[in-house]
């Protein structure tokens, strides 16, 4: 199939659309989603890549290295394409010994504002999710004021939503105009999961139909690092039929579970990155797709 366009706030005054296949810069990072890449030209040359394939939607965070991606987003690709849409995220921090913890304070929020308006060289960020991340003592409602109250100051243009419960993105909804949901979705794992590190991890089918009621665009993460691992023999099956991985099978599910949802693969390998561009290319069948589920 070739790359649909999606519609991010569609029913605002600054709609934008982008191409309906992303790229998510966590996996730039060095090991263990912090310091910098083992590749550090590499992991330039696919952020170059991706600007060349026509994606226009970049997913990063001032928490992935600490701050390593947008350092890696503005070196190689600062002036930025008039379309294109720098997505990052807010809510959470790292700890010298590596854990995440929660940074959703309004004024911890103010300050991941900040670092990454600075870091990215911008003057407004176009797309910023609020993520939850762990057990923070600072109610939903709060920290979502804090981002509706930048947005009116005009430090951001669109506000999301990131690993949310359908009953939070509700809450947020009925806050003001919630642009995209961010939460884990692959076809191996589709509704919410307790990771190894205690933390619980939202699932997209549980929002799916919310965001495709009010045209709101789900972008999934962890698309292909829940179901990779997991031996399928469906995928493969539908693998061998379109002479394609397992991996371009999973986006490609993606791309055809609705028109909705705007898959974000992350990679550190230029040569992962254009098998992932080719599963844009991969046309399931509704039998292809009935036999995946």
């Amino acid at each position: 199939m070739k790359t649909p366009e999606i519609t991010i706030a569609g029913g605002s005054k600054n709609p934008i659309k982008v191409k309906r296949f992303g790229y998510g810069t966590m996996r730039l990072t060095g090991e263990g989603i912090w310091g910098e890449p083992a590749n550090r030209p590499e992991a330039l040359e696919i952020l170059k890549a991706a600007i060349k394939s026509g994606v226009n939607f970049i997913d990063t965070a001032d928490y992935y290295g600490e701050d390593v991606t947008n350092r890696l987003i503005k070196e190689a690709l600062y002036p930025y394409p008039n379309d294109l849409v720098i997505c990052t995220k807010v809510g959470g921090a790292r700890k010298p010994d590596k854990s995440w913890i929660p940074f959703n304070r309004p004024e911890q929020l103010r300050t991941s504002i900040e670092n990454n308006l600075r870091t990215l060289k911008i003057d407004q960020i176009t797309l910023v999710h609020f993520r939850i991340i762990g057990h923070g003592d600072v109610p939903f409602q709060e920290s979502m004021g804090a981002m509706f109250e930048m947005q009116k100051e005009g430090k951001i243009l669109h506000v999301g939503v990131s690993n949310v419960h359908p009953d939070e993105l509700q809450t947020a909804m009925d806050m003001g105009d919630i642009a995209t949901v961010e939460n884990m979705y692959g076809h191996g794992q589709r509704n919410s999961l307790k990771q190894p590190w205690g933390e619980e991890t939202r699932g997209g089918e549980e929002v799916l139909a919310i965001c495709e009621k009010n045209k709101i665009p789900l972008v999934p993460y962890f698309s292909l690092v829940n179901s990779m691992p997991k031996k399928d023999e469906r995928i493969a099956s539908i693998a061998k039929k379109h002479n394609a991985t397992a991996a371009q099978i999973n986006l490609a599910w993606l791309l055809h579970r609705s028109p909705w949802i705007l898959p974000i693969p992350g990679t550190s390998s230029l040569k992962h990155f254009e098998e992932n561009m080719k599963a844009t290319e991969i046309e399931l069948s509704e039998e292809d797709m009935t036999f995946l589920d």
